[in-house]
């Protein structure tokens, strides 16, 4: 019987094997990932001694694994307390929007404290950084700084070094000579990944890579990178705005779904403790079409206003323009609107969008959402101090939300003073409190009930 023919080449993405050799991958459609490989051999004994000896879990030391704060408040609060010695971050984010100029920032507040920092530039010369730097005050005597783009140089810099802190701008201009491929590449990305994860995890050394993004917003190479890494962080911010928002997207060591609020200035990026107020509009002089909701991202409530405008047209295709909402979501509230509570919107174009540049994805400020097209639609401002939240579904029924007194908490702190909410949410989640002192809160079960209540509410303020 004729022995079976292990191809010999295969995908190192999805496993797909080929006989020959292929410049893509059949299968996920990957190019430079088909390599050849020997036959398979069945492994029944150990090839190599244990490094060291396995240990009860309880017995193993935590003191390597405690996060040491960098002194950047903003982003010591989405890694959830500073860096991990060992650990590997992954920071993404579009060109331009502050990646280096906060790297190189939190590299001399780490320096200042008597640890030590490298920073290794491979887009930019050493001198342009020092020009950076100057700008900004990033100077200190334990931050050392290089400019390289091969693999082994990097390595010996670390070597000679022996920083606590290594940041790599970026990972894909770095190559190694070793591999084939240009840098940025699928190979060179994973080998030059790992080559740092290697480094990182021999010693106490805490590596920050910086990688591009692709045009939809996500990281650029190879899928597997943001797997091997410990910290995947997006920056997000836009160029016309100051504000700039560090989004954790995964954290072995922390919440992976906090936030950090950042501002560029003149002289670098400044973190902002309290950033609610960037995301408000004029609450003296409310106009139709304004709503003010609370988002809870990660622990932290967030004060976000929304604003809608409705123009009649005789476009036979209406405009449905949204920004910093979801379209799709958007599409399911306007058809909710014009079923549920006679609102006729199928003849006007629709543009709802956020104060400050900041994206609302949550369910929880649906309601707010549709609050702000009715008013657009009928003209008829909202009260200054209302506030509102809660889930819309199909039915027009308004739905319990989360973190209720949180939300009630720091709208009161603002000075908010009517919340209209989803029906038994305060008394089905606290029952012994009640809302904040000063602030009058209406449940409502249905979206028709909620724009009766603030019609009501409107008339009341009127007199």
């Amino acid at each position: 019987m004729a022995k079976a023919q292990v191809p010999p080449y295969r995908c190192s993405e999805c496993g797909w094997t080929s006989p020959k050799w292929v410049g893509r991958c059949g299968e996920c459609q990957a190019w430079g990932t088909v390599d050849e490989v020997g036959a398979p051999r069945a492994r029944t004994t150990a090839v190599n001694a244990a490094r060291t000896p396995a240990v009860p879990i309880g017995s193993v030391d935590l003191a390597a694994a405690r996060a040491v704060p960098t002194g950047v408040a903003e982003l010591d609060r989405v890694l959830g307390g500073g860096l991990v010695p060992g650990a590997v971050l992954l920071l993404a984010g579009a060109p331009g929007v502050g990646k280096s100029t906060l790297l190189l920032e939190t590299a001399a507040t780490w320096a200042r404290s008597g640890r030590r920092a490298l920073y290794v530039t491979g887009e930019e010369s050493a001198a342009q950084v020092r020009l950076r730097a100057e700008r900004i005050g990033a100077i200190a005597d334990e931050l050392y700084l290089c400019a390289e783009t091969d693999l082994g140089s990097v390595l010996g810099q670390v070597e000679a070094v022996r920083p606590s802190l290594l940041i790599l701008d970026s990972v894909q201009t770095v190559s190694s000579a070793e591999v084939d491929g240009s840098a940025g590449g699928v190979t060179q990305v994973k080998e030059v990944a790992a080559s740092l994860i290697a480094v990182a995890k021999a010693g106490e050394t805490a590596v920050v890579l910086v990688g591009h993004v692709t045009k939809d917003g996500s990281v650029a190479g190879p899928r597997a990178l943001e797997h091997l890494v410990d910290v995947v962080l997006h920056f997000e911010g836009d160029r016309q705005s100051p504000l700039r928002l560090v989004r954790a997207v995964k954290n072995r060591f922390g919440p992976a779904d906090e936030i950090g609020c950042f501002e560029m200035v003149d002289d670098g990026i400044v973190g902002l403790a309290d950033p609610s107020g960037l995301f408000l509009g004029d609450r003296q002089h409310p106009a139709p079409g304004t709503c003010v909701t609370v988002t809870i991202e990660g622990r932290r409530p967030l004060v976000a206003e929304v604003q809608a405008l409705i123009a009649p047209t005789n476009a036979p295709q209406p405009r449905r323009v949204t920004s910093g909402l979801d379209s799709a979501r958007i599409a399911m509230m306007l058809g909710v609107l014009e079923r549920r509570a006679g609102i006729r919107l199928a003849t006007a174009d629709c543009f709802v969008a956020t104060v400050g540049g900041v994206r609302l994805s949550e369910p929880a400020t649906d309601l707010a959402v549709a609050l702000a097209i009715a008013s657009s639609a009928s003209d008829q401002a909202l009260p200054a101090g209302l506030i509102a939240f809660g889930e819309l579904g199909l039915a027009g029924d308004i739905r319990p939300i989360a973190s209720l007194e949180r939300r009630l908490g720091e709208a009161a702190r603002l000075g908010f003073t009517t919340a209209i909410v989803p029906e038994r949410a305060l008394r089905a989640r606290t029952p012994a409190a009640g809302p904040p002192a000063g602030m009058a809160v209406h449940e409502v079960g249905s979206i028709q009930e909620a724009i009766a209540t603030a019609s009501r509410l409107t008339r009341q303020e009127g007199r």
